[in-house]
């Protein structure tokens, strides 16, 4: 943290220049970030969002009212970062790091009234840890980054328990008891408030297909939301409660201004379709968890359709239980190399592969996957292809996307 620190210092602590949520978690931080964004912008307030990795461009991870940083503008503000603290070069920074820097010198820059910031992993050692929140949040605890953050829910939570500020009110989602455990004697050492999911807040669903909010700070009915899947619910209500403790922080935001966050959000690589005929689907579930949310959703929006998988991993990642929960509901499972240093060959784990679906293709590059998956959809039918495994095969999915509509085009 030293380094990030020394950074701001010489910046003139620009992160203390406007209130700030400070998301963290395993599975959720964005689709929440996103909800608290735009409702926060429905609300009138200029809104700096900082959320991490990027699916097709860097720029997606820095944005204020809703829009991209401009390449002029990004590549300005690492110039004016660079002039005020030339050690970022000679102590060199790593890349989130500088990132978190600039991220936050350009919300001082352009004078936003609220700023959301999603760690990029953990939360004690996080870059975004020295930011300047009045409100702290907590979405699901999972395995993951275990390398880094322990071996045992107990020990993850603890990490993301890191952003916890002395007195700052903390929002936290449904937790595995040993995580909440963990959260809570964290919170309760810093004298925090606490509101957790379950207890003190929480959402249901409606006879009419609406959702209705029950909290401390407001009641809500006739919410519906702009996120697919089931799971979305709960990433709601812990969007709500983190609005609520804003208001309560002097950050005003209205019932009708939360409710149309709700309805417009956006977050792309999320049970996103792309692509018809076949229907493409991308979903960013990396981990066992976030899989098991994805098998919720695709029940609830595609049952009884072929599923046609193209999954890529990484090689640090937990694959087998992922594998074990996918595999064997997809009428084909077509493997993807990645486009990054980290990527797990197909040829690594197609053997085991095979023993959890019968047609198990190992293909040399996305497009080869996704040509493969694409003819199989159309040969059943209501065929869905869906890419998933890893947030770097959703980029390349969508990146791909763009290129097939840009040809379209110019054959039309």
């Amino acid at each position: 943290m030293e380094r990030v620190k020394d950074a701001l210092a010489a910046l003139g602590h620009p992160e203390r220049d406007y209130p700030a949520l400070h998301v963290a978690g395993t599975n959720g931080k964005g689709s929440t970030c996103a909800f608290v964004a735009r409702a926060l912008e429905a609300a009138g307030h200029r809104v700096g969002l900082y959320t991490s990795p990027h699916l097709v461009r860097v720029n997606e991870r820095i944005r204020v009212r809703g829009e991209d940083i401009l390449d002029a503008v990004f590549g300005q503000r690492i110039l004016e970062v660079l002039e005020r603290y030339p050690s970022a070069l000679s102590d060199p920074m790593t890349y989130f790091e500088f990132g978190t820097v600039v991220a936050l010198w350009h919300f001082s820059r352009e004078r936003v009234d609220v700023a959301v910031l999603e760690t990029g992993l953990g939360g004690r050692l996080d870059a975004t840890t020295a930011a300047n929140p009045v409100v702290t949040c907590v979405t699901p605890v999972s395995f993951d980054h275990m390398e880094y953050l322990g071996h045992t829910l107990r020990e993850i939570a603890w990490e993301k328990a890191g952003i916890f500020k002395f007195g700052v009110p903390v929002v936290l989602s449904r937790q595995e008891p040993e995580a909440l455990e963990s959260l809570l004697r964290r919170a309760e050492q810093l004298s925090v408030p606490v509101q957790v999911e379950g207890r003190d807040f929480g959402i249901v669903p409606g006879s009419d297909g609406t959702l209705s909010y029950r909290g401390s700070g407001w009641s809500l009915d006739g919410v519906t939301l702009a996120l697919r899947g089931p799971y979305q619910h709960q990433n709601a209500a812990v969007a709500l409660a983190c609005l609520a403790a804003l208001r309560d922080r002097g950050v005003k935001v209205t019932p009708e201004a939360a409710r149309e966050g709700l309805a417009t959000a956006r977050w792309p690589g999320r049970l996103e379709e792309v692509a018809q005929s076949p229907v493409v689907v991308v979903d960013g579930a990396h981990n066992p968890a976030g899989v098991a949310v994805l098998l919720e959703a695709l029940d609830s929006l595609y049952a009884g359709r072929p599923l046609h998988l193209v999954f890529g991993v990484v090689a640090d990642k937990d694959r087998g239980p992922m594998m074990q929960a996918l595999f064997p509901l997809a009428a084909s499972v077509h493997l993807t190399p990645l486009d990054t240093p980290r990527s797990l060959a197909p040829e690594r784990y197609i053997d085991e592969a095979r023993v959890l679906c019968p047609r198990v293709v190992a293909h040399a590059s996305l497009e080869e996957a996704l040509a493969g998956a694409r003819a199989d959809a159309v040969g059943r039918p209501d065929g869905v292809v869906l890419a998933t495994g890893s947030l770097f095969l959703v980029g390349a999915v969508k990146r791909w996307v763009d290129r097939s509509l840009g040809a379209t085009r110019q054959q039309q």
